[in-house]
């Protein structure tokens, strides 16, 4: 049960991150999986349930309760998000928790707040999209791991850097621009004439 629920998060934010609360849920589920493995917990799927749901409810709350302090929130999500990229790309590599996990993490958190700072100030939410899909893709991966131990290591980075790169493509409005514009030449053609049977 673990497993598919952090992929149907992962899957949730990578084609619906732009929402702060479905961003939210997922930053919280991700770095109650982070956490999970730097506290060594057990393996009792009821404690790894509860740990993540319970973050990922409080992170959706706060991604709902965002729009009075959008601003604030969006920093605090970035940053959370970035130690939690980090986090789960430590996991994915099956690094044992340690001194250099959190400054590794604390590293990305200024990585994530740095990065939500600046997108803000454009006119998409760039920032957004980024951590949506690497947290999104982060988290199908950690799922799959989990059913398949074989895709730790490089091929996990390869289906996180894949998912990642579709989703902020998707997200961007990227794939929807190219099936527009395939569709627009041929509705453009000369309206006054009549199709040929």
């Amino acid at each position: 049960m673990f497993p598919i629920l952090v992929i149907a998060i992962g899957i949730a934010v990578l084609v619906f991150g732009k929402k702060l609360a479905v961003l939210g849920a997922a930053v919280g589920a991700l770095l109650g999986v982070g956490l999970l493995s730097l506290f060594s917990a057990s393996g009792d799927p009821l404690l790894q349930l509860a740990v993540v749901g319970l973050l990922a409810v409080l992170g959706a709350l706060a991604g709902g309760f965002a729009r009075g302090l959008v601003d604030i929130i969006i920093l605090v999500l970035g940053v959370l998000a970035g130690a939690a990229i980090v986090l789960g790309f430590l996991n994915l590599f099956n690094i044992g928790p340690g001194l250099l996990n959190w400054l590794l993490a604390a590293v990305g958190g200024v990585v994530g707040f740095i990065l939500m700072r600046r997108s803000r100030k454009g006119s998409k939410d760039w920032g957004i999209m980024i951590l949506a899909g690497l947290v999104g893709a982060l988290l199908v991966t950690r799922g799959l791991t989990i059913l398949l131990p074989s895709l730790q290591g490089a091929i996990g980075t390869l289906i996180v850097v894949v998912l990642a790169g579709v989703s902020i493509a998707f997200q961007g409005g990227y794939l929807g621009k190219r099936k527009a514009a395939a569709q627009a030449p041929a509705s453009t053609d000369n309206p006054s004439t009549p199709p040929s049977t």
